[in-house]
């Protein structure tokens, strides 16, 4: 595994300043970064095409464990902020706070430049990013796809919007992110929530607690069904590495 700390990482790619439509922020914004496919190509060693259909885990300070593949961080108007140029100087990289409980987004703040890639559900724009993985999905987290069942059914559906919205922040069965709580050990939610509290919980946590969680106004009705077939299944396939045997 490669380590590298801002200054190496900035040395080794072409450092430029972008303005970026930044949702997170709510605003226009000027930062100083590099092109990600130049990040990737300097931690790596390779193309983010040369890594064909890997998968790649973006890791946060918080313990934010975002999948994704190489094909969408290869795509071009990706890039890794360092700083808001509006504010830096010299070598000295600065931010403004972000969010209610003003973060500072370093290190590292993946960002996209073109109006398309806005959508954080489709693209991933994650900040106090301290790492990337190249690694197999199913060889990372081999206990939190729904064996078994027909590829057909419904809680297959449900795996595929977990792993695209929420195993970057929420584990089954001990693999997935540490921002959340896990949702199937040692009980998973559908033992102890009802389904259409699950449901508006999903759709807008806000509305029972204030937290880090975000809204998903976009996920269909249809969408929740599929989630919650998703954890009535995974109830049933259940492992605790906490109480695995070693």
């Amino acid at each position: 595994m490669k380590t590298a700390d801002v200054a190496a990482v900035m040395r080794g790619c072409d450092v430029r300043t972008v303005e970026i439509d930044d949702p997170n922020y709510g605003a226009r914004k000027h930062y100083r970064a590099c092109p990600l496919a130049d990040v990737l190509a300097f931690g790596f060693g390779e193309s983010a095409t040369a890594l064909g259909t890997a998968d790649v885990f973006i890791r946060a300070w918080d313990g934010y464990d975002k999948p994704t593949t190489a094909a969408r961080l290869g795509e071009d108007g990706g890039y890794v902020a360092f700083g808001d140029a509006d504010l830096s100087a010299g070598d000295t990289l600065r931010w403004a706070p972000l969010g209610p409980r003003h973060l500072d987004p370093g290190p590292l703040y993946l960002v996209w430049a073109k109006p398309a890639q806005r959508d954080g559900a489709a693209y991933p724009w994650p900040y106090q990013v301290a790492e990337f993985e190249v690694v197999d999905f199913q060889r990372k987290y081999p206990h939190v796809s729904p064996t078994g069942i027909p590829r057909t059914a419904r809680a297959w559906q449900g795996f595929e919007l977990f792993r695209g919205e929420c195993i970057a922040c929420h584990a089954v069965n001990g693999e997935g992110g540490d921002v959340g709580p896990d949702l199937n050990v040692p009980q998973s939610i559908v033992e102890y929530r009802p389904v259409a509290q699950i449901k508006a919980y999903i759709r807008d946590p806000s509305t029972f607690r204030y937290g880090k969680m975000p809204a998903h106004p976009d996920l269909s009705e249809a969408d929740l069904d599929a989630l919650i077939a998703y954890f009535q299944t995974m109830k049933r396939q259940k492992y605790d590495p906490r109480r695995a045997p070693h």
